[in-house]
């Protein structure tokens, strides 16, 4: 082995080692990061902050089926208790009573600072009045078994008032002192994770710690036969990491197996099909970890994406195997490499455009193409003549050639009948150009149909919110935020009370602004007064004045109380939920109200309109989370239609630049633009509407059926393809349909998008360049 040769592979090896050692520590992920934009407007960059760090991503609902009622709250009690403490969750609520004491005994304390109905009025005769007298018909009802023991610190029910908004005022049925279904038939858990929506390990761990939890909990004698199950965003980010991660690797092994076995055939050598393989492993690792490196976090659909790979750059080894055997690897970089070169840089160009992308998904995708195919190429074209070393032949390459020439050689006769085709998908694509695109991004979803009842059951059940309408509120500091969100509140209040909506989430309603901290504070009256008062208010009702003297101290001591701050709220609860509405961002403050529809509203949805109406002056900003990221979407794809064909328009540039004929440059473009064509409208036929990995797969086509083309395009200047190179092509294309085309058969939309658009469109790239160029290799 030479010098040259010898220094050459340790600098290969070395950048494989490197590479393995990057790639361990590459970050994965499966959440929905891929679709955001880089650059959010103000209410984008609130959908992007409850998509990745919400309260909402954070939640997990967890329902207990099997035997009996006191079973269920039994191991309901023992997995809270097992949960509760660890530092995974932030919190773990089934219902317990004694789960909520802290947040009582909190609520109770500072009541006075806390409840909206704390007014001047309230401590005046006829106030007070009023607020006994409702207090105690209160106490025939289901919540007056919250308020009898506190009557006497109590009496104008502002416990109950603030208790009733824990939760949003949605409270699950209740079994066996723990929340259950509906149907009573399942106990019910809601957990949230300190990890965040956006961070898939995290919501791994805490998974495998409540699983683990209810595997202890059923251990106890009586509890064996019950089971569980899970949902939430995060569950599904875990599971579709571990989807997309199980296909690649089910599909890379399987069209690894058909190419090896596709490839002995031909080489007929195990060692040339091994070394085959050299420019896949090195391009793939090299994207990946170039991604990583660049962006921070791989996605998942990116590391999907790259299973297709193969099927583009295991045909750089094959041109050289076959294509140098007679003339040597000198003569073959001399007549051969240039085309392959271009049909490189056509792939460069087009994946290129995608890097402006606004979008760091589209930005990954392209990244990773690029840096795949050069390292592909440039592995082939430097390294493995120094592996394979002299004397690379294929004892019947020529033979199994020359079953291929009478093929090319009557490809004539499908020129019309293929144009014919090109023709009719043109007209049916101008005719259904409107609705070619799927409107949102349930298609590249991976939560199946069970998965969703699943999840829409158990939300039901918890009356978990869903978050898709918010009112977003900015100001500079944190009190203001807060006089915002009050302001916001004061005029939603109306549309709850009109039964227009169901409620809202507000962050004052646990942590007030200084100011209205203070307003409240100032409506309680002095001691004697407030005890003249209550004496008269109590002449006629059944209860003394004497008795509520623990009332009439508590409002002294509330007097003369400092304002609550965010620290107060620490080991109640309510610090997370207060947390998740009011966020500190470089730029100032945002407060988060999340709107719930009306009970029975169609569709779940809001009086848009009226909201708005509503909202105007306050400084809110009405979002509809849901439309919001279908316009997202909408964006996505236009930008990505947009850049694509700048792409298309680069190497057309480039090729005509490289060509310097148009005849050629059209006999080259013409094949890839009308397989692309018949491709999308069959697809469509088919009943599949188009999004964004289809777009993808038909740079894919054009990116690999142009080496195709091009091969067929060096006829034009005079050459006889020989029985070698056509046996290259004809290896390469079967190896591109196989490495694709494995990829149709996956249950993931994004690899099957693939799979199914570059498959047959690199079967008929190829079949097209033949066609086209018949005339011309006919004797």
């Amino acid at each position: 082995m030479s010098r040259g040769v010898l220094r050459a592979l340790l600098i290969w090896l070395a950048a494989m080692a490197l590479g393995v050692v990057l790639l361990l520590n590459t970050r994965f992920s499966a959440d929905v990061s891929f679709f955001l934009p880089a650059q959010p407007t103000p209410e984008q960059s609130v959908m992007v902050d409850q998509l990745r760090e919400g309260a909402v991503s954070r939640l997990l609902m967890v329902a207990i089926a099997g035997g009996d009622a006191g079973q269920r709250a039994e191991a309901s009690r023992a997995l809270r208790a097992s949960l509760a403490g660890h530092a995974a969750f932030a919190t773990v609520q089934n219902g317990e009573a004694e789960a909520m004491d802290a947040t009582r005994d909190f609520l109770l304390a500072h009541r006075y600072l806390l409840s909206h109905a704390v007014t001047p009025e309230r401590f005046s005769v006829e106030g007070l009045k009023s607020a006994v007298n409702n207090s105690i018909d209160l106490l025939s009802s289901s919540a007056g078994l919250l308020l009898k023991p506190y009557l006497a610190r109590d009496p104008t029910g502002e416990l109950v008032e603030l208790v009733s908004g824990l939760g949003g005022g949605v409270q699950p049925n209740e079994v066996e002192g723990v929340w259950a279904s509906g149907d009573g038939e399942r106990a019910m858990l809601l957990v949230q994770t300190h990890a965040l929506g956006s961070d898939t390990d995290g919501q791994s761990a805490a998974i495998d710690l409540i699983r683990e939890g209810f595997a202890r909990a059923t251990q106890q004698p009586g509890l064996t036969g019950l089971t569980m199950e899970m949902s939430g965003p995060g569950l599904f980010a875990v599971r579709a990491r571990a989807t997309i991660q199980q296909e690649v690797m089910r599909l890379s092994i399987m069209s690894t197996v058909i190419l090896a076995v596709l490839l002995g055939f031909v080489y007929r050598r195990a060692r040339l099909m091994l070394l085959t393989f050299v420019p896949v492993i090195s391009g793939t690792l090299a994207a990946i970890v170039t991604v990583g490196l660049v962006h921070g976090t791989v996605f998942g659909i990116t590391v999907g994406f790259g299973a297709a790979l193969i099927g583009e750059a295991v045909d750089y080894a094959i041109y050289y195997f076959v294509q140098s055997g007679r003339m040597g690897a000198g003569s073959w970089r001399e007549q051969y490499w240039p085309t392959i070169r271009l049909g490189v840089l056509t792939s460069v160009l087009g994946f290129g455009a995608l890097l402006f992308s606004g979008f760091p998904g589209l930005a990954q995708l392209g990244l990773y193409a690029i840096s795949g195919v050069i390292t592909a190429a440039l592995v082939t074209r430097f390294l493995l003549p120094h592996l394979a070393g002299p004397g690379v032949h294929l004892a019947d390459g020529a033979r199994q050639g020359r079953v291929l020439r009478p093929l090319v050689a009557h490809a004539g006769v499908l020129r019309w009948p293929l144009l014919a085709l090109v023709l009719v998908a043109g007209v049916y694509l101008a005719q259904h150009r409107n609705d070619l695109w799927y409107p949102n991004l349930s298609a590249l979803s991976t939560v199946t149909e069970a998965e969703g009842e699943l999840d829409a059951r158990l939300r039901g059940d918890l009356g978990a919110p869903d978050a898709r309408y918010m009112a977003v509120i900015t100001a500079p500091d944190q009190e203001r935020a807060l006089q915002a969100a009050e302001r916001a509140g004061a005029q939603l209040r109306p549309l709850v009370d009109q039964g227009l909506i169901g409620g809202f989430d507000t962050p004052a309603r646990f942590l007030p602004s200084e100011a209205t901290q203070n307003a409240r504070r100032a409506s309680l009256p002095p001691l004697d007064e407030l005890a003249a008062r209550l004496r008269e208010a109590l002449v006629e009702a059944p209860v003394s004045a004497e008795r509520l003297q623990p009332f009439v101290d508590d409002v002294q001591a509330a007097r003369s109380a400092r304002n609550l701050t965010r620290q107060d709220l620490e080991g109640t609860g309510l610090g997370l939920a207060v947390d998740a509405l009011l966020l500190q961002r470089a730029s100032g403050w945002s407060v988060l109200l999340p709107l719930r529809p009306a009970p029975g509203a169609v569709g779940a949805d809001l009086p848009v309109e009226a909201v708005r109406t509503a909202l105007t002056g306050s400084g809110a900003i009405f979002i509809d989370l849901k439309g919001e990221f279908d316009t997202l979407y909408g964006e996505y794809i236009d930008e990505a239609i947009v850049l694509s064909l700048l792409g298309f328009l680069a190497i057309v540039v480039a090729l005509g630049f490289v060509l310097r004929s148009p005849g050629r440059l059209l006999g080259v473009m013409l094949p890839l633009v009308a397989a692309v064509m018949v491709v999308v409208a069959g697809l469509h036929i088919s009943g599949v509407r188009l999004h964004l990995l289809h777009l993808v797969g038909v740079l894919l086509t054009v990116a690999v059926g142009s080496n195709y083309a091009l091969f067929f395009d060096r006829i034009s200047l005079g050459e006889t393809l020989d029985d070698e190179t056509l046996l290259s092509i004809g290896v390469a294309s079967a190896t591109t349909a196989i490495g694709f085309g494995v990829l149709a058969f996956s249950s993931v939309p994004v690899l099957q998008a693939i799979g199914a658009t570059v498959g047959p469109g690199a079967v008929l790239a190829l079949v097209l360049s033949a066609a086209f160029a018949a005339r011309k290799t006919a004797p």
